[in-house]
């Protein structure tokens, strides 16, 4: 049998949550989140606990060193290193982000790709290439960026240019339009609006921290703001509600209180969905 693709509200993996995870009897999510790199070379203890939880949620993952966006030539034995953990575990969900992160060498942060016609037809290639080796269709997400780019098209013609050339989905993350919609001064609402409903797969929630009035800065370390839930809700009517994923990477609170956020997920789900199926039916 095929892996089923993850649905409902989800919440990040942290090891942290492994041991608060695995006392609970009950599933606090409808899915859970990883990056495969961060696990798939772990064994021992955290192995098995990690099997344990991959045996009672779906799984999601979300990585971090594909580095699509980079000059240096796509490191396919990492590709199949991934789709070995995707089979394993009975994955079929992989995303990473529309950046890059690496040349000669781990560069440890998620730079953003020069908005260009090059680019477009550079990454596409490469993601083509990777959904090849994966047997998966995988999904990109809008990255984060603070300073203006080279730009021949704006950052949402970029991005609706590379998933369609690539033929690959959109992972939304929420949080990074609201963020640069601040730092580079657009309507958050429009550019959920210019971006193409059959390409969004699933989202991504999260908080940030508030530089200046300004400039935000994508943590995942605080709560989410009554500013991005509105955009979420927007989203909902926007594209249908699709999976939706808490992220929170430190200031981790006590599980508890995440779970009171993946609460919020569902029930702005729940509140979107009667009028997704009016526009359905």
């Amino acid at each position: 049998m095929s892996p089923a693709a993850v649905r409902g509200a989800g919440l990040g993996l942290r090891r942290a949550l492994l041991s608060p995870l695995a006392e609970r009897a009950d599933a606090v999510a409808d899915f859970l989140e990883v990056a495969p790199e961060n696990w798939m070379r772990i064994g021992g203890r955290l192995g098995r606990q990690f099997r344990a939880l991959t045996e009672r949620y779906a799984f999601a993952t979300h990585g971090l060193s594909l580095s699509i966006g980079s000059p240096a030539p796509l490191d396919e034995d990492f590709v199949r290193e991934i789709k070995d953990f995707l089979d394993r575990h009975g994955i079929a969900d992989y995303s990473e982000h529309l950046t890059w992160c690496s040349d000669d060498g781990h560069l440890y942060d998620l730079m953003p790709i020069p908005f260009t016609v090059d680019a477009v037809d550079y990454v596409a290639a490469r993601v083509r290439r990777v959904q090849d080796i994966l047997e998966r269709r995988i999904a990109l997400e809008n990255a984060s960026y603070y300073a203006p780019l080279a730009s021949e098209l704006s950052e949402l013609e970029f991005i609706n240019a590379v998933v369609e050339r690539a033929d690959c989905d959109l992972l939304l993350d929420v949080n990074n339009v609201y963020v640069n919609s601040i730092n580079h001064r657009y309507d958050p609402v429009q550019f959920l609006d210019g971006l193409p409903r059959e390409r969004v797969r699933y989202m991504h929630i999260a908080g940030h921290y508030v530089e200046a009035e300004d400039l935000r800065v994508d943590t995942h370390g605080s709560s989410v703001i009554e500013p991005v839930w509105a955009l979420l809700q927007h989203a909902y009517a926007r594209f249908g509600v699709k999976p939706t994923l808490l992220e929170r990477d430190f200031n981790i609170p006590p599980l508890p209180v995440l779970l009171g956020e993946v609460e919020r997920i569902r029930t702005l789900q729940a509140a979107a969905l009667p009028a997704q199926r009016v526009v359905n039916g």
